[in-house]
């Protein structure tokens, strides 16, 4: 992977920063294929892998 290159791509984004709710994202590991939910409000925030209902991580295959 070149520095060009992101290897993170935004799946889904939803909510603002002016908001208490603050952001949440859906990320994609372009290496892996992973799925995480990221949420950012002010100065905290926090990441996770994505779950389904199996409790099994999502991948999504590109």
């Amino acid at each position: 992977m070149s520095k060009d290159e992101n290897r993170f791509k935004v799946l889904y984004k939803d909510g603002s920063q002016i908001k208490d709710a603050g952001v949440r994202q859906i990320l994609v590991d372009t290496e892996t294929g992973v799925n995480y939910l990221v949420w950012k409000s002010g100065y905290a925030g926090g990441i996770t892998p994505l779950m389904d209902s199996e409790g099994k991580v999502i991948v999504t295959k590109e």
